[in-house]
Order: structure tokens, then sequence, then C-alpha cells
């Protein structure tokens, strides 16, 4: 059988092909299946073309043949453009010529529905059996610029230059490859790689992105997504990216989107797929932005930068407004804009030169002259203050750029990022940032944005490594608990992991006694019943045995008519137990991602709130104290306004304990609703739990 081309190979024929096979080829200029012949020659292209169609002997003064097992020459690459039924055939043909990769143009497989999924996976099945890398289908094509060669059908390719540069895309669509492609090619930037993945049926945009991290003309990785397919080979691409220097950025649709399926747990609707996204994206190191323009205005300023400690931003400006509308901007993304320090304005104090200490320093009037400006620009990227300065130019970048973008460019920048917005239509400015390597933005928006972006980018995360001990008591503790794990059995999981919970016992019925001290709270304990407050089967704060009596027989009651199949397994009897926050805490597997831990407000209006923070799974507890941080309503056990401070470090323990979860492949979703915050030193404890297994 033969072996999948890897690695330089499966690169040389995606990027670098010796000869190229066009299956369905044709010779009017007017047809798509045209244009990839007249592109390869258009765009530099100097191997062998092959069209492939039976009935032409030639196709633009290249000799044409009627399938591709008639090419008595070694083909690297066959790009098919044949109707959806006979895309097998010209498949099983790669196979038997020992083609190294097919990119499949024909649309009418999985994007069509389950009929033509089953199509796409049999020429699948038949390409991996044969040794052949599949892109696509539905796939517009690649392009390479270092050395030329387009294989595609996208129209923008028409142009007459596409300018070599150090960024490569990826994307899951193919029509916005050439929106992405003109939008950058109207900023300046050049590229080095063009992809679109089609349906991504073998090829992925994590594999593609791998193969980029070793290619010496591409830099900055971007990516258009609309979906995470290869979570763990995007992963080990980007972390590969990372440790090479390179950057990977990614706008991905979906912001607004709630979620995917709501799950059996409060967890399911409170994090949605984005919010998963987001979690994958930071976890590995790569940089997610939300306006387009950013996908080429944001490299610039991550350029020879790593992950800040800090995030303190310093802005100048000559229009006070124009500035204004970028730094109200950065509030509402909760970045923070410092103002210069006492030793700043003294030092410039020193050289005439008069600023107050307000966050945005203004010098609308006398920084209409280049010496003033530059001193005030080289005194903040000195000072150690501010982590990034943001520089707002008003008209002087339309019309005295050597006041506004001069000093930019001769500044001494030691180390820091240093973005610009130009306020006016700056086109001229904007380039010389650009040949001169400094981010300048055309939007308050996009400049609001990337800087978001650079205070989010975080390196790669560590995973910690599995408590062995405790996860093997876990796992007995599944086991014996049969397929359907209930109230109690999930809290001994929970405990056995290392999360205190309250003092527990079950009752087989009411009259039995129960050990626990009192107050206690009464709960149905059933497998089939997940919100049992809304089936009427708790009872809070019962006082003695006698109330503990009445109240476990109304409970009884009520959960029998209202869940006349559910099977109950007793009453489980529970300590009151007090806090001065409830919190929940989440664990899910995503389709998308994999293991999530969340943390959230807790309690019953735990959906409503959507105040949580949500990682990849297990945490440090490093990580879940950054978690702790993140959620804003946790500002009340943080010691805001002299409250009482909680126990933040418990929690954080608690939190990363939990999470260890993830190495427990039978369980598909748990989650501890409330998880109650006592004071400093006091703990937490769990008070409510579930699992639910795969």
């Amino acid at each position: 059988m033969p072996t999948p081309a890897s690695g330089k190979r499966l690169f040389q024929a995606l990027f670098e092909p010796r000869s190229v096979a066009l299956i369905g080829a044709s010779g009017d200029a007017r047809k798509n299946t045209s244009r990839p012949q007249r592109y390869l020659r258009k765009h530099g292209y100097t191997g062998r073309i092959i069209p492939i169609n039976p009935g032409r002997d030639e196709i633009f003064g290249e000799k044409a043949y009627p399938d591709v097992t008639s090419v008595s020459e070694p083909i690297d690459h066959a790009f098919i453009m044949v109707p959806t039924d006979a895309v097998q055939t010209a498949i099983e043909q790669c196979v038997a010529k020992g083609v190294a990769v097919a990119t499949v143009y024909s649309d009418g497989f999985a994007e069509t529905g389950s009929v033509g999924r089953r199509k796409q996976e049999r020429i699948i099945d038949i390409a991996r059996a044969g040794g052949v890398r599949v892109i696509g289908p539905n796939c517009i094509g690649l392009m390479s610029t270092q050395p030329g060669c387009a294989i595609s059908v996208n129209a923008v390719l028409e142009m007459a230059e596409i300018k070599v540069g150090p960024l490569a895309i990826v994307s899951q669509s193919g029509s916005m490859l050439g929106g992405l492609l003109s939008r950058g090619l109207g900023r300046g930037v050049g590229f080095s790689k063009l992809i679109s993945v089609g349906n991504e049926s073998d090829l992925s945009v994590g594999e593609f992105s791998d193969l980029l991290v070793d290619d010496p003309h591409t830099q900055t990785i971007l990516l258009f997504m609309e979906t995470i397919r290869d979570a763990d080979k995007l992963a080990h691409a980007a972390r590969r990216a990372y440790a090479a220097g390179k950057r990977v950025i990614v706008y991905k649709l979906g912001r607004s989107e709630v979620g995917q399926d709501l799950a059996a747990s409060h967890t399911g609707a409170m994090a949605g797929s984005d919010e998963m996204a987001d979690a994958f994206f930071r976890a590995h190191g790569i940089v997610r932005v939300d306006t387009l323009e950013n996908l080429f205005e944001l490299p610039a300023l991550l350029a020879d930068q790593k992950p800040a400690k800090r995030h303190r931003v310093a802005v100048m400006t000559t229009t006070g407004g124009g500035a204004a509308s970028v730094v109200d901007r950065l509030g509402t993304l909760g970045v923070e804009v410092v103002g210069p320090t006492d030793e700043v304005v003294s030092r410039l104090a020193d050289k005439q030169i008069k600023i107050s200490k307000a966050r945005l320093t203004d010098l609308t009037l006398a920084g209409a002259k280049k010496e003033i400006y530059s001193a005030v620009l080289n005194t903040l990227l000195a000072s150690d203050h501010c982590d990034l300065v943001l520089a707002v130019a008003g008209s002087s970048a339309q019309f005295q750029p050597q006041v506004a973008i001069e000093p930019l460019i001769e500044a001494e920048r030691h180390g820091k990022p240093l973005a610009s917005f130009a306020a006016p239509h700056a086109e001229a400015s904007l380039k010389l940032l650009a040949d001169a390597g400094i981010a300048g933005f055309r939007t308050p928006e996009s400049c609001a944005d990337a800087i978001r972006a650079w205070r989010d980018w975080a390196a790669p995360v560590e995973q910690p490594a599995a408590d062995t001990k405790r996860l093997e008591t876990a796992r007995t503790l599944l086991t014996d608990a049969g397929s359907q794990v209930d109230e109690y059995r999930s809290g001994r999981v929970f405990e056995s992991l290392g999360v205190p919970r309250a003092a527990t016992e079950v009752i087989a019925a009411p009259e039995q006694q129960a050990r626990v001290p009192y107050p206690v709270a009464a709960k149905i304990l059933s497998p089939d019943i997940l919100h049992k407050t809304e089936a009427g089967g708790v009872v809070l704060n019962i006082r003695d045995a006698a109330a503990l009596q009445t109240a476990a027989r109304d409970i009884l009651t009520r959960v029998r008519n209202t869940h006349p199949q559910a099977k109950i397994e007793g009453i489980l009897v529970q300590r009151m137990e007090k806090g001065i926050a409830e919190l929940i805490l989440g664990y899910k597997r995503d389709p998308q991602v994999g293991p999530v831990v969340v943390l959230g407000i807790g309690g019953v209006l735990a959906e409503i709130y959507h105040d949580f923070a949500v990682r990849l799974a297990p945490v440090s507890v490093e990580a879940a104290t950054s978690m702790i941080d993140e959620v804003k309503g946790l500002a009340v056990i943080r010691g805001y306004r002299g409250m009482p401070r909680g126990d933040l470090d418990a929690l954080a323990r608690a939190v990363s304990a939990f999470s260890q979860i993830a190495f427990i492949d039978s369980v598909a979703e748990a989650e501890i609703n409330p998880l109650m915050v006592k004071r400093e030193g006091e703990g937490v404890v769990a008070v409510d739990g579930l699992i639910v297994k795969k």
C-alpha cells in the first residue's frame, strides 16, 4: 500500500510541485475550469502543466491527456474539476498514478447533507488507502508566491501582481480567501502562501499551519475560521509556531452564538462554542482578533514581542478627539490606560515641555513641532510605567508626516510595542509606518481591538500532571456507580479528587435517623432527576429529626407526582453550609476543543448572569487563580470596598483539583453548583454536584 506523502515531500507537492495535472481542464477562457492553467503561468509557475480532458488534444498550448493514467511522467499535484459523481474515478486514477496530493474543487459533498457526506467519506477512504492526501472537496485552491505556484480558480488571481511577503492565510471559506487577499494587498502587505481548505475532509487547518511553521518564507500565519475541526493538530502547530517565534492570528466567526447544544447541566447552557474556542486559542498561544483589518495590521504590533506580564498603555496625541475615539473603546474592553508618572513629567519639564498627569497626553497645540513630539514619545517609550505606547496623529499625519510619523520611525522603542492611529485618511503615512515595521491603524475600532488582542495574548499553557493516586480512587468510585451517577456518588468522586464537600448521608426511608449535625438539607436522590429544586425535591434548614422525617415524606410525595418513572434511591441529608459566595464549577468534554472547565457565579440564577471564565482542562492552581480574577461577580470576595475576603487560595486549589476529572475519559460532564466560598482561611465546600457519563 502506498505511503502518504508527509513533511518535506508533502510541502513540496503542495507548494512547489514539479508537475500539476488539471483534471477537467477547459480551453474556454470564460470558464472557471480554465483558470488554474492560466493562473499557473501568470503567477510564475515554471513546472510541468498537464491538462486532463478526454475531448481535447491540446489546451492553451499544453498537450492534453484523456486521463491521469495516460501521462507517462510523475505527477505531484492533481487539481480535480469534474462533476461530483466523476470525482471518485479521478481519485482512483490519482491512486493508480501515485499522485501525492489531490485538490478537489468539485462540490456536492458533505456541505450538501448526508448523501454528499457519504460520497465524501468514500473518496477519502480510497485516497487514504492509496496514499493520496486530499484538500477539499469544495476547495477553491491554493497559492505560493515563493516560488510562484497558483493552483486555484479564485477570480482574485486575475490581479497582475500578488505582493510577496511574510503572511500566510489559511481559510475555511474559499470566497473569503480572495476578499482577505485583496484587503491585505490594499494595505500594502505581502503574502507567502494562500490556502483554502474546503471541507477539510483530510488536510486540515492544523496540518497546513504545521507545514507553514517550517516555511522560511512565512512569519505570521493568519487563520479565517468558521469552526474548529481538528483541535489536536492545530494546537500542536500553534505551539510549534510560538516556539519558532512565529505568530498565529485568527479571525473566527461565531461571537454571537449561544452554544451548539444545551447539555444536561447548567454548564452546557453557560458556555457556548465561542467561549470554548476562546479558551482553546488562549491555551495554545493563538491570538484572536475581532476585526478583519487586524489580520493585516496586528502582525507588526506583535513582531519581535513576547506576551507581556503587564499591559499598561500610555497614549499621546495631537488630536484629542481622535485619541478619545480609541481610548474610549479601550475602556470598554477593559484595557488599562495610564497617565505619565511624576518622573516622566519632570524629565519633560527639564526639556521645557509641559504635560499633565492625565491619562491622555494631549499635545494638540505644542505637539505640532517634531522636537516636542519626539521628546514626549521617546520619554514614554523609555519609562517603565507603561508597557505599550499608542501615538494618535491628527492632520499632521496627512499633511506633515515629518511631525507625527518620522518620530515614530526614528524612535528607540526599548523593546516595547508601538502603535499608531491616524485620525485622517493618510495612506502615505501608513505606508511609511508599514515599511518601517510599525503598526499603523486605519480605524479606532481596529486599533483598540489590536491592543486588546496584545493584552490577551499569552504563552501556550502547560497542562498540569495527572494526580494518579486521586484519579485511581475517583475511577473506582465511578465504576462502582454504574452508568448513572447520583448526587451522593458524584460528591464522593469530587471529594476523592480533592474538593471538600459538606457532611452527607443517605437515608433509605423517612423514618431512618441521620447522623449529620443539624440544621440539614434534605434532597431527593435520583439519577433521573438532574434539577431537584424544580421537581420539588429539596427542603432546607431542617432543625431536628422530626422535621426531617416530615420533610422526607413530603419530598417523596411531590417527586412521585412530578416524576413517576424516576428511580428513587433515597433521601440525601446534608449539613447546611454557609459562605460569603456561591459559585458554579463545571466541566464538559466539548466536541470541538476537548475538555474544558468553567467557573462562574452560582446558584439557581447561574445561567442568567453570563459571568464566567473558561479554560481547557485540567488547569493548574495558577491558571485557576486567573479564572477567579476574570469573573467580575467575584469582586465581592476579593475585598471589594472593604467586604470580607473569601478563601481564594482554597478556591483555586478546588478548581484545579476538580479539573483533574478531564483525565477520566468516561466523564462527559460534571458540575458543582453551588460551591460555597467561606471567609479567608476557612476554605470552600461543595454542596451539590452532578456527573454525567458518556
